[in-house]
């Protein structure tokens, strides 16, 4: 019975026997198809780095022709907002308001920024009430169906100079003012390019050509020519709090309340990341110990796999 055994399942191993030729096939195979990857992982290599030099190659260029124009980069200041445990300066951002108000509110709007915004922020709800009610909103339409003007609330919106982009555009001699609500994060630079800015008025060099009406800025990136003649002088107001009035302390608090206006909730977004600061490491240490816990038994369970009994000759 176990000879017959045996004898029937002889084509069955054969079928599993490999001859030396055959093996001796399949390594060549192998080897030829690892030539052939090797040989496309080197043409990628050889795409990526020529991909690489060719980005390296138009950045340097272009930095070169910036190097060569008559535009400067702002330099960048150390702000009292700028570290990672700093807050905003309430005072500096108060005083920014003043120099917007009686200086850029002149040609510069500021459309998404509200009264409501200064509560709790710089100023407080009597304060906001009282500078919302300097203004006239026109509203309605009333009990007669026509429109009138009333003092403003809370809820209005800063003033526009201009009614239209038309008349903004003729009384600046084509040029129109940007809204200032979110500057600082439309120029590069931020806060530091609105000083630069502010400060950085000076003679035009030998050769360079400006309008009239056109003033001469470094840092202004279109040409260094800017419609916005120079706007900040020392003494040119007076601070509530008493601050003297120099060109670059205004131009420091304008940058501050602009920075502020762009990102109010830049305080409340530090206080949050410092709380997950403190409460994800140990949160994250406690789930990987449960997790290890509770998948230990899992993997740490061994498989043995037993093949098929090898048929045995049959004794002689």
């Amino acid at each position: 019975m176990s000879r017959a055994i045996f004898l029937a399942s002889r084509p069955f191993l054969a079928n599993r026997i490999i001859p030396s030729y055959q093996w001796k096939e399949t390594n060549l195979r192998h080897a030829s198809t690892f030539k052939a990857e090797a040989k496309d992982r080197k043409w990628y290599y050889i795409v990526g780095i020529a991909t690489a030099s060719g980005f390296a190659l138009m950045y340097t260029l272009d930095h070169a022709a910036e190097a060569s124009s008559f535009h400067m980069h702002p330099q960048h200041l150390k702000w009292p907002h700028s570290g990672v445990m700093h807050t905003y300066d309430t005072a500096s951002i108060r005083r920014g308001y003043q120099v917007y108000k009686q200086v850029c509110s002149a040609c510069h709007s500021m459309r998404q920024i509200a009264y409501r915004h200064f509560v709790n922020a710089f100023m407080t709800e009597e304060e906001a009430k009282a500078e919302a009610a300097e203004i006239q909103v026109e509203d309605g339409p009333g009990d007669d169906g026509k429109m009138y003007m009333r003092p403003g609330k809370l809820l209005d919106y800063l003033p526009n100079p201009y009614p239209n982009e038309v008349m903004a555009r003729l009384a600046n001699s084509g040029a129109l003012p940007p809204d200032l609500s979110l500057i600082t994060l439309a120029r590069h630079g931020g806060e530091d390019y609105i000083f630069a800015l502010l400060t950085g008025y000076m003679d035009p060099p030998a050769g360079f050509r400006i309008e009239p009406y056109q003033a001469y800025n470094p840092y202004f990136p279109n040409g260094s020519a800017i419609a916005m003649t120079q706007q900040l002088f020392d003494d040119m107001l007076e601070y509530d709090d008493g601050t003297p009035a120099t060109q670059s302390q205004m131009a420091k608090d304008v940058a501050c309340f602009l920075k502020w206006a762009a990102e109010p909730e830049h305080d409340i977004r530090k206080r949050w990341a410092l709380k997950l600061a403190v409460v994800i490491p140990p949160l994250t240490l406690a789930i990987l110990y449960w997790k290890r816990h509770q998948w230990t038994y899992l993997k740490s369970r061994q498989f043995v796999f037993k093949g098929p009994r090898q048929p045995q000759a049959p004794p002689e």
